[in-house]
């Protein structure tokens, strides 16, 4: 998978927004402003140069994080996957091999969900609550199949950028001015060939320490949204 891939073409689940009336419960993209809560989240994981460097330092911080999974990387690297939940961390679904999903057959998005589910099963004993398109982008059609299914479709309303390989003090910048209460925070824990995540993984303690000065507390999704 090229670093490509990993670039969002929207930088707040804009095609999402025309959802958001008729799918108003299955479609997040901020967590209740009523609570100074943040959920950081990343996608694209596993891989074993960068998730184990944010796993360390989510631990060092004490911090639970939401990652979501791409199937093959389950595949590719089950003991970091594991890790991932071993401690704590809450799991999404993030499609077996990040396709954009309006470019796919239906069929083949289904598969692409129930293929990861059943890696993820393996890893939690339960299907995964929240899915996350690649690139933020879905049908309308899609949509429709997820709300049956009872799954929450998580965008995001906070973007680091980081998958453009961009230094620290840039990805503190994407991220800090821009949280509010109930803020879901878009970083990459895998990249692909040639990617660097470098800033995301030097920028996440600063990122960390001063939401917490700000009063923030920092949750998983599922614990923001309530979601067992």
């Amino acid at each position: 998978m090229s670093s490509s891939v990993h670039s969002k073409t929207l930088t707040a689940g804009q095609s999402s927004l025309i959802f958001n009336n008729k799918y108003e419960s299955t479609l997040i993209m901020k967590g209740p402003g009523t609570k100074r809560e943040i959920a950081l989240t990343f996608d694209d994981a596993p891989d074993d140069i960068f998730t184990p460097k944010i796993l360390d330092i989510l631990k060092e911080k004490k911090v639970k994080a939401t990652f979501f999974l791409v199937g093959y990387r389950i595949e590719k690297y089950p003991d970091v996957a594991k890790r991932i939940v071993r401690e704590g961390h809450a799991v999404g679904n993030h499609s077996f091999n990040h396709p954009n999903f309006l470019d796919i057959k239906d069929t083949d998005f289904q598969k692409q969900i129930t293929r990861t589910d059943e890696l993820i099963r393996g890893l939690i004993g339960s299907t995964p609550a929240i899915v996350r398109p690649p690139y933020g982008n879905i049908s309308d059609k899609q949509m429709e199949w997820l709300a049956g299914s009872k799954r929450i479709v998580v965008a995001w309303d906070v973007d680091s950028l980081d998958w453009k390989g961009l230094n620290s003090e840039e990805v503190v910048t994407n991220i800090l001015p821009k949280v509010s209460p109930g803020s879901i925070v878009l970083q990459h824990s895998g990249t692909g060939d040639g990617g660097d995540l470098s800033g995301t993984v030097h920028a996440l303690p600063t990122v960390i320490d001063q939401l917490r000065r700000e009063g923030f507390k920092l949750v998983t999704v599922q614990e923001m949204l309530n979601i067992s």
